[in-house]
């Protein structure tokens, strides 16, 4: 029988001396890495890194889809003979049935599960946004796009409802920002995509293809996804444990009365963030809806070009809407104050895509926009998952998908209001300019209020 060398010969390996110690000097530990819950010790060792990543998909799919006919408005606008004014209330048109859906999508979600919602909301979407590729005027193409804001609508707060059900606190703003980050990453994608296939396909095409995308993440959503860790058996009761013992406190207690809800619609904090997330939407809606268009209409840049130009943004939208999450919750680790900490991220840089979108309608190149644009949307984009990380300070989680729906729809009210306005200025004036100064303006005011209202409730 053949021996491992230790064993023929033990003493060699105890030193090099025979007064040496029969062992080894002691190895120092490595200092424990903290779990942020978020892949620092492997992306799935944990169920909620899988449903946060569906999510993430979600959110690129999303945003794909509703870009889609932002990129291809020169060709459509040319093919159904649309004005500038038409197209303004047709880009309006989708956030009728978004705002609306926005608060109806999360309060179903408070009650059916983000599961069964998301689910059905994403069905919902794919069959409108093919069915985009099918109209043939103005009336037609604005009620399909009602009909694809109605699916899109719950999106943001059932997401908002699956990470207050999945993640703890301390990383809730992090996964909130995973969750969405890839919305900014959709309308990257959907650029040089959809452009391909205007260019050689048509654009009634390119719609075909997006909303099959849509479908086949559908199937794998159904599938590996559930409402929360409790009603899952793929998750381990250490993560159950893990979970459920960092939970937030909300600022009030409902006092167990029927109108718990109501109560924390009418929360200062709660309104004044309605308020600054319309002044985000109002310029991201701008910038969703009418910057394409600005850059073939005012820069002259051909819709080829437009459609590569406008990933810039997007790209550096995408890092600021996860990064964002996850500076505010180191804030949060390093004060003690959640609330606090989510404050001042979504003041210092709602107020830096204010002041850069102004100064943007008055750049006379297109290279000094769009990087100015792009400094406004990675502003804009790191104040993103900060919204929804205040409601889930602020309120129970059982309210966390009515809550979150209601601001989502209050502040999507920018995307009935902001490009038909455009719209309108652009006809009248014959210039962006003027649209430019109001979408900033419109989120100093966001800023202002938040300053003044989001602050901690006193104690009684």
């Amino acid at each position: 029988m053949h021996l491992p060398p230790q064993q023929r010969n033990p003493g060699r390996y105890r030193g090099r001396k025979g007064n040496c110690p029969a062992q080894s000097p002691p190895v120092p530990a490595l200092p424990a890495v903290p779990d942020n819950g978020l892949g620092a010790t492997g992306v799935w060792k944990k169920r909620r890194h899988l449903v946060v990543f569906l999510l993430f998909l979600a959110g690129i799919i999303n945003y794909m889809d509703r870009s889609a006919l932002s990129i291809a408005a020169p060709a459509v606008s040319a093919d159904l003979g649309l004005t500038p004014s038409q197209m303004g209330l047709i880009f309006s048109s989708f956030f009728f049935g978004y705002a609306i859906f926005n608060f109806i999508g999360g309060y179903l979600a408070d009650r059916a599960g983000p599961h069964r919602i998301f689910s059905a909301s994403m069905g919902v979407w794919s069959v409108f946004c093919a069915a985009t590729g099918l109209a043939t005027g103005f009336v037609s193409m604005m009620l399909i796009r009602i009909g694809f804001g109605v699916g899109e609508g719950p999106f943001s707060a059932t997401a908002n409802k699956a990470v207050s059900n999945w993640f703890p606190r301390r990383e809730a703003g992090g996964a909130v920002g995973i969750a969405n980050g890839g919305t900014p990453l959709g309308g990257a994608i959907a650029g040089p995509l959809v452009g391909f296939c205007v260019v050689q396909f048509g654009w009634r095409f390119s719609f075909f293809v997006v909303a099959a995308i849509g479908v086949v993440w559908l199937v794998f959503w159904m599938w590996l996804a559930s409402n929360d860790p409790a009603t899952d058996p793929r998750v381990s009761d250490e993560e159950r444990r893990e979970i459920a013992a960092d939970r937030p406190a909300p600022l009030a207690q409902e006092g167990g009365s029927a109108g718990g809800l109501t109560q924390y619609l009418r929360n200062p904090v709660v309104l004044a963030t309605a308020f600054a997330f319309f002044g985000y939407n109002y310029i991201l809606f701008f910038f969703l809806t009418w910057f394409p268009s600005y850059l073939t209409m005012a820069r002259g840049l051909s819709l080829h070009d437009m459609s590569f130009v406008t990933v810039i943004p997007w790209l550096l939208g995408c890092i600021g809407l996860i990064g964002g999450g996850f500076l505010s919750d180191a804030i949060y680790r390093r004060t003690g104050d959640a609330l606090f900490s989510r404050k001042i991220v979504l003041s210092t840089c709602l107020g830096i895509a204010a002041v850069a979108i102004i100064v943007a309608g008055f750049m006379t190149t297109a290279t000094s926009a769009v990087a100015l644009v792009a400094i406004t949307v990675c502003a804009l984009y790191l104040t993103g998952s900060i919204y929804w990380a205040i409601v889930q300070d602020t309120v129970p989680a059982n309210h966390v998908g009515g809550v979150g729906g209601f601001i989502h729809g209050l502040a999507n009210t920018a995307g009935i209001i902001g490009p038909a306005v455009t719209g309108y200025m652009v006809q009248t004036t014959g210039s962006f300019t003027s649209a430019f100064i109001l979408a900033g303006g419109i989120a100093v005011l966001g800023v202002i209020a938040v300053l003044i209202f989001v602050r901690p409730a006193r104690a009684a």
